[in-house]
């Protein structure tokens, strides 16, 4: 495998920094009570992050008076603007980019403690380290940068988790914290409310109608589910009751893909990708029924704002990366990989999805939205 000369550069400047620092880092010298600045790190997709927000939670809870900064993803940044745990987010822009201004930024917060829940490596660890911060907590702890760690002599591996929450959950508590109330954190804005008022009445969307989203994109072709498979099923839908609308969600780079999907199911299907901020989304979420998605950041969206969600689930495991609370009002349908060994990212045809017919998603929609009209 090719090693980016940035990535060697970066090991031997924190070894021999490491080595040269004389703090006492590791975690028998931490002292709760001495704790005023934080660093949370976050730094990966809008599903990793939320799933990050209950140990945030938790770690103002436990640090109430310190000051927490948070280190987010920029691309998705804003949809976390008004948490209640944080003080500021200085963003992530990707890779190396803009890797020295983030340190500059990092270093005149003078943290005393960074906490690793979910980032982007090689950066994420050396940059905490070079934030100056004395002590440093992350799970999995069995990266080459154990080095840095504060937490380096117990080893924990992502196989000590049953899901991606509780190894956020072992980060916080590491530090003090007692995680007490599980579910994730997502306010959504007064602003977001009437923008999404005006997007549905423009649409035609009255308000007794029952409207049902469906997530047809997803990070990777794997986690997603077919086209013509989402045509049916919004044909099936709108047949089987007249007040149901389906609105397709996505990204802007998604509109034409999610608008042939519109085209072919009829006039009752709208497209929203492209057409709402993302810090609005929740606004618009919380107004479905229920929705329908692979394994995305916006499934873990709905579940944070309380709707309904069938999960299509193959390559990755819901168990893992899917609904931790809850359970009652979620489906899973989950069906086995069927490559082996799987292409992960690299997949260009997502043959496992295949096993998830249109038939079993309707009668789960049916189960779980249907039920309570």
């Amino acid at each position: 495998m090719r090693i980016h000369p940035a990535d060697f550069i970066l090991y031997i400047t924190t070894q021999i920094l490491k080595y040269l620092d004389r703090r006492q880092t590791d975690l028998k010298y931490f002292v709760p009570e001495k704790v005023k600045n934080i660093l949370l790190v976050s730094s990966t997709a809008i599903g990793d992050t939320l799933l990050s927000t209950p140990a945030i939670r938790g770690v103002r809870e436990r640090y109430p008076k310190a000051k927490i900064i948070a280190h987010f993803n920029i691309k998705n940044m804003e949809l976390f603007e008004n948490n209640p745990h944080i003080d500021e987010i200085i963003p992530y822009y990707g890779g190396y980019k803009k890797f020295f201004k983030t340190i500059r930024e990092f270093r005149r917060c003078k943290f005393d403690l960074a906490l690793i829940f979910h980032g982007n490596e090689p950066q994420a660890t050396p940059m905490a380290y070079l934030s100056g911060a004395r002590f440093i907590v992350k799970v999995p702890n069995t990266s080459e940068y154990r080095f840095l760690l504060s937490n380096k002599n117990q080893i924990y591996k992502w196989e000590d988790f049953r899901h991606g929450v509780e190894q956020r959950f072992k980060v916080a508590e590491i530090v003090g914290c007692e995680i007490s109330d599980k579910k994730m954190v997502l306010p959504y804005m007064k602003a977001g409310e009437s923008f999404i008022e005006k997007f549905l009445k423009d649409n035609g969307v009255q308000d007794t109608d029952i409207i049902i989203g469906f997530q047809a994109g997803a990070s990777t072709v794997s986690r997603m589910w077919f086209p013509d498979r989402f045509v049916e099923l919004g044909k099936r839908l709108v047949d089987s009751k007249s007040e149901i609308r389906i609105i397709i969600t996505g990204s802007l780079q998604e509109y034409n893909y999610c608008k042939g999907i519109a085209r072919n199911i009829g006039e009752k299907a709208i497209v929203s990708a492209g057409k709402i901020p993302l810090k609005y989304m929740p606004s618009l979420v919380r107004r479905f029924k229920l929705l329908t998605t692979g394994d995305t950041g916006i499934m873990h969206m709905a579940i944070a704002v309380g709707t309904p969600v069938v999960a299509l689930f193959a390559v990755s495991d819901a168990k893992r990366s899917g609904h931790y609370y809850d359970m009652e009002k979620h489906v899973v349908i989950q069906k086995e990989r069927t490559c082996n060994p799987c292409a992960g990212k690299a997949c260009e045809y997502q043959k496992c999805m295949e096993s998830i017919s249109v038939n079993e998603v309707f009668d789960a929609i049916k189960q779980t939205a249907f039920k309570s009209i």
